[in-house]
């Protein structure tokens, strides 16, 4: 079984959802972004550092330091899910191969539609982007600024 396999498996039985993963096998470093209902916070970080490093050990999974973290504020978005759970919600994507000239697109999300195409409304209407053609795909983070009294 492979790493994404095993995390894929693990995590959701914990009540945590499996937003990305990376391993640099030059550092041995292994870092992993969870998220739940609600956020995530230290104390969940820390409860699933502890159970990954105890799978990890049973597994044989080599790896020198693991990292678990919220998604932060520009969660990546990755799955059709994503994209229809952040409806209403800005997005930045990078796309694959450029479409009508650009290879980036801002906007809202829309949803994901039936053929598995992303829906973003942008300053020039509602487009589709195929799902397969976005390299890149992170929430807007909103900050909002307020005066101190």
């Amino acid at each position: 079984m492979n790493l994404a396999e095993l995390l894929e498996r693990t995590l959701p039985a914990l009540g945590y959802e499996l937003v990305d993963w990376e391993m640099s096998p030059r550092s041995g470093l292994v870092r992993v972004f969870i998220d739940k209902p609600g956020g995530v916070d230290v104390e969940d970080c820390a409860r699933v550092s502890n159970h990954l490093t105890r799978l990890f050990a049973v597994d044989n999974v080599a790896f020198e330091r693991l990292e678990v973290s919220s998604p932060g504020i520009d969660r990546p978005l990755r799955k059709p899910d994503d994209f229809v759970r952040f409806a209403g919600q800005e997005a930045d994507l990078r796309l694959r191969d450029p479409v009508d000239s650009t290879r980036r697109v801002k906007g809202v999300l829309r949803g994901c539609g039936e053929d598995g195409a992303v829906l973003i409304e942008t300053a020039t209407g509602l487009r589709a982007i195929p799902l397969a053609g976005i390299d890149r795909a992170r929430l807007v983070p909103k900050i909002e600024w307020r005066k101190a009294t």
